[in-house]
């Protein structure tokens, strides 16, 4: 059974940085693509950031792009989402999720196991 688990949440306040960690639960490296998505209060999950089994594909959401930045060390099987310039709107919880393929993907579908999430809460 895979287990993903999240880490890195908290209260920051607007334009500060934050760092979310994403580790996979699997003794091997991982050959499958991972995301990150967010919930925010009262909103739909959606898509923040994607890579590639490898790291050699990035995808990211246009409200994080220049601001956010996915990275893997698929030695310790840990996915990291760096935050940046964060504003009150980036006030969610964030779930990372392993694909069901070596690709990145923008679709929540396109994903099997998910983490129980991180709150990440921006107050401005």
């Amino acid at each position: 059974q895979v287990q993903l688990v999240e880490s890195g949440g908290g209260l920051v306040q607007a334009g500060t940085s934050l760092t979310l960690s994403c580790r996979d639960s699997r003794r091997t490296s991982s050959n499958n693509g991972v995301g990150w998505f967010r919930q925010g209060p009262g909103k739909e999950r959606e898509f923040v950031a994607g890579i590639s089994w490898n790291g050699g594909d990035k995808l990211y959401a246009d409200s994080v792009k220049g601001r956010f930045t996915i990275s893997r060390d698929r030695y310790s099987n840990i996915v990291s989402l760096q935050m940046n310039s964060l504003a009150p709107e980036d006030t969610a919880i964030y779930y990372c999720a392993s694909a069901l393929r070596a690709s990145a993907s923008r679709a929540s579908a396109d994903y099997r196991y998910w983490g129980q999430g991180t709150q990440v809460t921006v107050a401005s």
